[in-house]
């Protein structure tokens, strides 16, 4: 195959994206550089904050790689309260972040999805409507989804980890609470609704293969998302996944593999919202920066109270775990002028695909 053909191309093949996946070296930058370019032209140099919310890490599933699965019991479980959470959305508002992420391990009980819909009220009340709230809160039945939207959300992201469907058995429990077109369908009822509908996959995963991957870019354009959040896989060793560590890519081929993920979902979807991982950074201390340059445009500083953030360890060794909020503001701010990036402050940063598909 002929790279530069390609990378001049607005449509792909699935061969075409495997050949991309797969570029070392010189090539991979080429790729880099062209995701970069059409970035800029299609949506600009200005990333996007989410300040996030860590809400809960209760979670009734568990899921193979996630340290915060309901059969982990070595560490603490938590909920903020109800004025912790007006306290983070304050801080976002005072450091002029123009939106909010809650995320939470998944419940879908009444006392659940009541919470969230009241805080998603008071935080608009509070607000005034100036902050976009992004919710990662799990598989919900059509009328949550609904009445969290009415109250205020208008952002949704949950994460497939893998398209495939052989593979998602392989790092979910083959049980009632783990089914594979329930995911597919929730996503389906999200777009229906009315949110910017988010999803995303792990990068790297035991058992996986290039041509998953390429499947995984393929799954994103055909649901025509909004906004995708993937990052590369890092093992937990409270979880059952982490026997399998071994069969793993080392952390820089994993990052890589992950830029090279973005870039290519630039050119595939240029208009959409992505972010670059926490995930990135704990593999590589400029992580962010290089996922930014490969072609994401959303970065979530962590908002919650830090002596909760230990317990919320999906993977392991997250960076920026003890910083405070305004340390990570300045921190962000003189990280992206150093590529030539800026923040968008006091904006929602709404996905140009999404308000061009309206």
């Amino acid at each position: 195959m002929n790279l530069e053909n390609i990378l001049n191309n607005t449509l792909f093949t699935r061969d075409e994206l495997i050949f991309l996946l797969s570029l070392e070296g010189d090539d991979m930058k080429k790729l880099l550089d062209r995701a970069l370019e059409v970035k800029l032209r299609e949506i600009g140099n200005e990333v996007y904050l989410r300040g996030l919310i860590e809400y809960s890490n209760v979670c009734v599933k568990s899921c193979l790689y996630c340290g915060v699965r309901s059969k982990n019991t070595n560490f603490n479980r938590y909920t903020l309260t109800d004025q912790e959470v007006i306290d983070c959305a304050k801080m976002a508002m005072d450091l002029n972040y123009g939106s909010l992420a809650i995320q939470s391990g998944e419940r879908s009980d009444k006392n659940f999805t009541d919470k969230i819909t009241y805080l998603l009220k008071e935080i608009n009340t509070l607000s005034d409507g100036k902050l976009g709230i992004t919710l990662s809160c799990g598989e919900q039945t059509p009328e949550v989804y609904r009445e969290w939207f009415e109250a205020g959300a208008h952002r949704y992201l949950l994460r497939i980890e893998s398209s495939n469907q052989e593979l998602y058995y392989r790092i979910h429990p083959n049980d009632k609470t783990h089914n594979f077109q329930t995911r597919i369908d929730a996503l389906n009822s999200l777009i229906s609704i009315g949110y910017q509908a988010g999803t995303g996959v792990m990068i790297g995963l035991p058992f996986q293969t290039i041509e998953n991957l390429a499947d995984d870019l393929l799954f994103f354009k055909k649901l025509n998302v909004a906004m995708v959040g993937m990052g590369p896989f890092i093992p937990h060793s409270d979880t059952p996944l982490y026997e399998y560590k071994d069969l793993i890519a080392p952390d820089r081929q994993r990052l890589d593999l992950t830029l090279k993920m973005i870039a290519c979902l630039r050119l595939l979807m240029p208009k959409i919202n992505m972010v670059a991982a926490t995930a990135d950074q704990t593999l590589s201390p400029n992580g962010r920066e290089e996922a930014v340059m490969a072609g994401a445009n959303i970065i979530m500083p962590n908002l919650t109270p830090t002596k909760y953030r230990e317990e919320y360890m999906i993977y392991p060794n997250k960076a920026c775990v003890g910083d405070k909020p305004q340390e990570c503001q300045g921190c962000l701010d003189n990280r992206m002028k150093s590529i030539d990036h800026k923040i968008g402050y006091n904006k929602w940063g709404d996905s140009k695909a999404f308000t061009n598909s309206k």
